[in-house]
This record gives structure tokens, C-alpha cells and sequence, in this order.
């Protein structure tokens, strides 16, 4: 991601796992080059906070948990166990507002620093209680050089591109990341009291990926229900909004490689149900410029999510 993250850009070609590419066409995505980086491997991190979801490990996964380093940030891939890690504000900050936070990366890794940590960090500054979601990934080569190979090979030649799935394929495809998710929502309204937050003001913000994720959620997360969601450089492809759909705020840079070019179907099915919806169109910053600081005006988007989380209740103080 970052800068182009080609782990991010794998969604465009890959056909493993669970047909990543298929959810790749359904969003009307084309063909990126892969750039960036070298990743260099690095120790699991220590994450004492992080508590396990209980969804269970991926069906048939073999390959085990591993971390690297690409574009100044922390990535993880091979994730066969999904947890929280919860970020908390200061308890004379705290709003009793929340938001989980869901990484991108391709459904093939987590941007756990620039699109997890940073960003839930920045949230408990603002007195948001914030929740990083490391959900299940599909399976890549278990060593890096190996994976590496594999997306050379995935960026060679001409993409296939296979029939359009429809959108409740695409749920289907996620289900387990849709199950993550739940789970999730689940744990904070468990232990609303605990982390002194509000179980009706609990959102969800993700990027890329995790944008598909944060949309797939509100819209097939069943007992979910976000308050409120947040996409950011996530597909912007028309669908099928019901009647009580959470306020929606999407932020993309028009020269994004993978979304710029895929109009704003999103935003007018939002709107056309009478949903409220915001929409940022930055006219520079690429894909995956999350918490990175950058000279270009996407850099503004974070402020501008938690003013309109703001403007929709979400930080009145908690009693």
C-alpha cells in the first residue's frame, strides 16, 4: 500500500485464497503495477493487548503468521487468527464514542502500522476509544522470498479478468473477514462498561481492503450494525443500500491507481436511499497514503473523518 502497496494491488490479479479477483471485478478494478519498497522480514511484533476473537483458525490454513517492513511501516500476512487490540483514550478525554479499525492490504496482508496502529492512536487522542481488527487473511507463500516470486509471477503478462461476481458472492468470498468483523462488534458491546464506551456509538473505518470489509460488514454484518462507517480509498462501486444503513464518509484521491478511476456509484446509492453520505475526492495522494505524512491535501482526511463523526453525535461526552 503506501506509496503503491503491492500487497494492496494483489486484489487486482490474484486468484487464490478466496478470489481475492473476483472482489477485485466486482468493484470494476483493472490491472496495477506493482511497485515500491523491498519488504525485509522482521520478528512478530509483541502484542500484549491483543485479544483473540474466538472465530477460529482459517479452514485449511498451513502456512503460520509472519511479519515485514515495506515503506516504512509493519505488515502482517499468513493471519490465521483474528484479534482486537484496543487503544484507549484518557479517561478525562474519552467521548464514549468507539471505532474499529480494519486494515487493508490486499485480504493477503494487514498494513498494521500506517492503517492500524497510527490511525487508532490518533482516534484515542481525540478521545475515541479505538479498536485495531487483525482479521483472517488468505494464504500466501509462507516465506517472503517465496511471495515476493508470487507476485512477480501474479504482475507478468496480461490479467484474466473472470465474470462479475455479484455483491452477495462477493459477502460469501469474506465470509470469514465478515465473521472477524462481527466478532468484534460483539466484544465491544460485551465490554461496553470495561472500556467506558457507548454500545449504540460504536463505527468502523478501514482502508483499501479493509474498506471492502468495513462496507461488506454494514451491508451482510447482520447483528453488526455499525454507527457509522468510513471508507478510505475503498471500492466506490454502486450497491444495494437497505433502508437503515449506517451515515457513510469516503475519502479517495482522484490519482489512485485502483479506485480513482471508478466513479462514485457509492456515494449515489448512499444518497439515492436517503442515507447520509460525505464524500472527500483529494486531487493527489495515490492509494494507501493512510497516517503517512504526505504534502498533498489527502493528509487532511483524518481531521475531516472525526469532525464528521463529530457532526453526527458520535463525540458528545460521555455521562
Amino acid at each position: 500500500m503506501g506509496r503503491i502497496d503491492a500487497i494492496a494491488a494483489i486484489m487486482l490479479r490474484s486468484g487464490v485464497g478466496l478470489a481475492v479477483a473476483g472482489i477485485a471485478i466486482l468493484f470494476g478494478l483493472a490491472p496495477v503495477q506493482a511497485q515500491g519498497d523491498k519488504m525485509t522480514a522482521i520478528a512478530i511484533p509483541a502484542q500484549p493487548n491483543a485479544i483473540e476473537l474466538g472465530t477460529g483458525a482459517l479452514p485449511d490454513a498451513k502456512a503460520q503468521e509472519s511479519w515485514h517492513r515495506q515503506y516504512g511501516s509493519v505488515f502482517a500476512r499468513n493471519v490465521t487468527i483474528a484479534t482486537l487490540t484496543p487503544f484507549l483514550p484518557q479517561p478525562g478525554k474519552a467521548t464514549g464514542a468507539a471505532v474499529i479499525v480494519a486494515p487493508g492490504g490486499g485480504f493477503m496482508s494487514l498494513s498494521m502500522e500506517n492503517e492500524g496502529w497510527d490511525v487508532a492512536k490518533a482516534l484515542a487522542v481525540k478521545g475515541v476509544a479505538a479498536f485495531v481488527l487483525k482479521y483472517r487473511l488468505n494464504q500466501t507463500p509462507a516465506d517472503l522470498p517465496g511471495f515476493e516470486r508470487s507476485m512477480q509471477r501474479m504482475f507478468s503478462g496480461a490479467a484474466v479478468r473472470p465474470p462479475r461476481p455479484s455483491a452477495d458472492d462477493a459477502a460469501t468470498r469474506l465470509a470469514p473477514q465478515i465473521a472477524d468483523a462481527r466478532a468484534a462488534f460483539a466484544l465491544l458491546r460485551q465490554r461496553a462498561k470495561e472500556w467506558h464506551i457507548d454500545p449504540d456509538r460504536i463505527g468502523m473505518v478501514g482502508f483499501s481492503a479493509g474498506a471492502a470489509l468495513t462496507l461488506m460488514t454494514a451491508l451482510h454484518g447482520q447483528d453488526a450494525k455499525p454507527a457509522s462507517i468510513g471508507i478510505i480509498y475503498g471500492p466506490m462501486a454502486s450497491v444495494t443500500v437497505p433502508a437503515d444503513a449506517p451515515p457513510l464518509f469516503a475519502a479517495l484521491a482522484a490519482d489512485d491507481p485502483i479506485f480513482g478511476n471508478s466513479g462514485s456509484g457509492l456515494i449515489d446509492s448512499w444518497r439515492a436511499a436517503k442515507r447520509p453520505a460525505e464524500y472527500h475526492l483529494f486531487e493527489q495522494g495515490g492509494h494507501g497514503f493512510g497516517m503517512y505524512p504526505k504534502e498533498t491535501t489527502s493528509t487532511g482526511w483524518f481531521d475531516s473523518y472525526v469532525r464528521w463523526i463529530g457532526m453526527h453525535g458520535m463525540l458528545k461526552p460521555a455521562h
